[in-house]
């Protein structure tokens, strides 16, 4: 009887604690059910120079801009001010999203951790770097296929260091050529702009 009795509460528990499980699952669901999907820029996932998977939904309400960057190139200087920027804006909701690229010159052959190394050593980067894609050819990667078919800031990308501003909403606000510095007044308005909205 005291046996039947212990194995009737373990059951009565795992039968509540099942219940709680699924009752929490449905109140998530309900949670999230108020957000839209992430779509265009955001609706993507990225691998990290460290390898790891990152959802750029969760970049959602933030200034972004995007940069294929290299390391062997005229312009990679471009790193020192990027990071001032990133620097001076970041705790208003800006985000630079640094996407290495072999495709100009060959100016970015090294691994993704040489990639690493050489921006943390030589220009003390800290903004978020992503692992080496292609951003034009046959074997583009389908984030550049979105934002290089954009109706109005589409095009192909020049060279290196091309830059994208994305809104708050995820959508393209904005595009500035390879040669165009970081810290340019023509950039710094876009960006402060965005970031007013």
């Amino acid at each position: 009887m005291v046996i039947t009795d212990v194995k009737n509460a373990a059951h009565r528990g795992a039968r509540m604690l099942l219940a709680a499980a699924v009752l929490k699952g449905a109140l998530m669901t309900l949670a999230f059910a108020g957000e839209k999907p992430a779509t265009g820029v955001l609706g993507f996932t990225m691998k990290s120079i460290d390898g790891e998977q990152v959802a750029l939904s969760k970049y959602r309400g933030k200034v972004l801009l995007i940069v294929n960057v290299a390391s062997q190139c005229g312009n990679t200087p471009q790193y020192k001010d990027l990071e001032a920027l990133y620097l001076k804006y970041r705790d208003q909701g800006f985000v630079i999203l640094g996407f290495p690229a072999n495709n100009f010159g060959s100016q970015e052959p090294g691994t993704d951790q040489e990639i690493k190394t050489f921006c943390s050593s030589t220009y003390d980067v800290t903004f978020d770097l992503f692992s080496k894609i292609s951003v034009k050819g046959d074997d583009q990667h389908p984030l550049y296929r979105l934002i290089t078919s954009d109706s109005t800031y589409g095009g192909e990308v020049k060279w290196n260091f091309q830059k994208y501003l994305i809104d708050r909403d995820g959508k393209i606000a904005g595009k500035f050529l390879p040669k165009t510095q970081p810290m340019s007044p023509e950039v710094v308005s876009a960006i402060e702009n965005a970031l007013k909205k």
